[in-house]
C-alpha cells in the first residue's frame, strides 16, 4: 500500500488542509448562521472547491489521509450530491498513487430507463467507503449504508474533510455528542477526518497574521460552548 510522504506527520497533513483551506476561501471567519441556528465564527464550504487544481489538491489530501489511516476498503461511494465529484478525484489521485479502485454514487431520483436504479458507476461490492465534506448528521451516511447494504456490500467507514468536534443538533443524535460520534459508537463505522476544528485551533494560535489570529478568541469560545470531549 502507498502511505503518506515520510516527511509529513498527521499533525502536518492537518495543518497544511487547513492553510489550504482558507487560501482557498473554502474556511472563512465572521460570523455565520448554521444549519442548526447556532451563531458560529468560521465556515466550511467544501462547494468551493471549484476549479480543477483546488479539486485535484483536496483529492490529494484525502488520499493521503485514507492511505496513512491504516482503514481498510474496496471501494469507494459518493453520496448525491457533494460526495459525488469527491468519489470521482479521490479515485483518480489514489490511482495515480498507486492504488487504482472502483467508486460509485447514488442519484437522488431512481431511473426507470437505460441501466436503471439509483446507483451509477462500479457495481457496489466488498469494503465501502463513504466519501463526504462532513458529517452534519447521521442521517446522510445512514441512507448511503442502506444503499450499500442493500446491494450486497459492507460499509466500512467513513472519510470527510473537517471533523467540527461539536455537539449534535439534529433528531436522533445524542446531543452530548457529535455526529461524528454517533456515526462511530452507534452505527460502528471508523471516520477519517483530513482535520479537525482541534487542528483549526491550533492553525490560528500558531498565525502570524494579524487578521487571522484575531477570530482564536471567538473560534476557542464556540468550541468551549459547542464542543465535545473525544
Amino acid at each position: 500500500m502507498t502511505t503518506q510522504h515520510p516527511s509529513l506527520t498527521s499533525d502536518d497533513l492537518a495543518q497544511d488542509f487547513v492553510a489550504f483551506a482558507v487560501d482557498a476561501g473554502v474556511l472563512r471567519f465572521g460570523e455565520f448562521k448554521t444549519k442548526a441556528g447556532r451563531l458560529s465564527p468560521y465556515f466550511f464550504n467544501a462547494g468551493l472547491f471549484d476549479d480543477g487544481a483546488k479539486l485535484g489538491r483536496l483529492a490529494e489530501f484525502y488520499a493521503r489521509r485514507l492511505l496513512a489511516s491504516g482503514v481498510e476498503f474496496d471501494m469507494l461511494f459518493g453520496p448525491a450530491y457533494k460526495g459525488i465529484t469527491l468519489a470521482a478525484a479521490v479515485s483518480v489521485e489514489l490511482a495515480r498513487l498507486g492504488r487504482n479502485l472502483p467508486y460509485a454514487y447514488n442519484r437522488k431520483e431512481a431511473k426507470d430507463h437505460g441501466e436503471g436504479g439509483t446507483l451509477v458507476g462500479a457495481p457496489v461490492r466488498g469494503r465501502v467507503l463513504i466519501i463526504d465534506d462532513v458529517i452534519s448528521a447521521g442521517t446522510s451516511v445512514r441512507e448511503s449504508i442502506a444503499m450499500i447494504q442493500a446491494a450486497g456490500a459492507t460499509p466500512c467507514g467513513v472519510t470527510i474533510a473537517l471533523d467540527r468536534q461539536e455537539k449534535a443538533s439534529e433528531h436522533g443524535v445524542d446531543a452530548a455528542h457529535s455526529a461524528v460520534q454517533f456515526v462511530r459508537r452507534e452505527l460502528g463505522l471508523a471516520v477519517v477526518p483530513i482535520a479537525t476544528l482541534a487542528d483549526l485551533l491550533q492553525y490560528l494560535q500558531q498565525q502570524q497574521d494579524p487578521t487571522l489570529s484575531a477570530s482564536l478568541p471567538a473560534v476557542q469560545a464556540y468550541r468551549e460552548r459547542y464542543g465535545v470531549s473525544e
